[in-house]
């Protein structure tokens, strides 16, 4: 069995590959290729940095895996989202009352940045905002569409926060 390794030269700035036999004395080497140290650091430091970029884009400490369970609860509370709310709070916006976005920072503002409270506000209403929820009163401040199911608000409140959190990304059009 023969071995091949990559090793400096000790008296030159040359790499070579030499061949190695598992018998320590018969030792020869064979000069495949020599690379230059500068061309070799050259390589490494264009290799590296998108390398590293890699590495940490795909590493599971800045993402934490998802079960299919949430997944599918993210890909529910979209869906309901893009049916019910995204008229008025588009890309987590509020046309109708600026100051009343989605964003977390007016949400923090406004008190609503919990999914408890995202789940009152979007069950009863708030201002100018109508309640989506089965059983909402006053009958004034409730939608005039289709209302909701506690376990569908529940998952609107989880999205909401979830994409609060994250800066609202872009909420795909999944052609539903």
């Amino acid at each position: 069995m023969q071995l091949l390794s990559l090793r400096p030269s000790s008296n030159t700035n040359i790499c070579s590959f030499s061949t190695q036999s598992k018998n320590v004395s018969s030792r020869r080497q064979n000069q495949v290729a020599q690379i230059p140290k500068e061309q070799q650091l050259n390589f490494l430091k264009t290799v590296a940095p998108p390398l590293m970029a890699a590495i940490l884009a795909f590493s599971p400490l800045l993402h934490p895996p998802v079960s299919l369970g949430q997944t599918i609860d993210i890909q529910k509370g979209a869906n309901l989202f893009r049916q019910a709310c995204i008229g008025c709070h588009d890309s987590g916006g509020n046309i109708i009352q600026p100051g009343a976005t989605l964003f977390l920072k007016d949400l923090q503002r406004n008190g609503n940045d919990t999914e408890e409270e995202i789940y009152r506000v979007t069950y009863f209403g708030k201002g100018r905002m109508p309640g989506f929820g089965q059983n909402c009163t006053p009958r004034g401040q409730c939608t005039f569409g289709p209302r909701l199911q506690e376990e569908d608000i529940k998952l609107l409140a989880a999205f909401v926060k979830l994409q609060a959190d994250q800066g609202w990304p872009n909420v795909e059009n999944s052609g539903d």
